[in-house]
């Protein structure tokens, strides 16, 4: 049997939708591929974006900013000696972008001008890490992405 182009040509577009086509449902069907969202109610997240703005920007408006880092210990935030530590209420909360079972936060307990988070509660990779303070009622948001070796 002899094939013409045009038959060719319809013989190599059904292979290519069905390689597609196949492709398309082994990522949706396993689970390795999750497609979550990062975060659970998305829509009211997106909400309360002006007021997020709100307080990224009274950080920046400080002259001196609390500083994230990551050292031997775990995550370390260095708070300005010119803002007194009991006065400071917050939260932290850590994102695992890879997998949400990860996710947590911690309360800001401060007795001097810094506060650690343990390494041993850090799996290694990627965190984002939102830090919700409020000083004097300002409120005021620090984001941080950090890499945990």
């Amino acid at each position: 049997m002899k094939i013409n182009w045009g038959t060719g040509i319809v013989i190599a577009f059904a292979v290519f939708i069905t390689f597609i086509l196949y492709f398309v449902f082994s990522v949706q069907s396993n689970a390795k591929y999750d497609n979550e969202l990062v975060y659970e109610e998305y829509y009211k997240q997106d909400a309360k974006f002006g007021d997020e703005m709100k307080r990224i920007q009274n950080v920046q408006d400080l002259a001196q900013k609390p500083v994230i880092k990551n050292n031997s210990e775990g995550i370390t935030i260095v708070f300005p000696d010119l803002f007194i530590p009991k006065n400071i209420k917050g939260k932290l909360a850590f994102y695992r972008p890879s997998n949400k079972k990860f996710d947590f936060e911690v309360p800001i307990l401060l007795s001097d001008a810094t506060f650690t988070v343990s390494k041993k509660k850090l799996l290694s990779g990627r965190w984002n890490i939102n830090m919700e303070w409020q000083y004097n009622d300002k409120q005021y948001l620090t984001r941080e992405i950090i890499y945990v070796k």
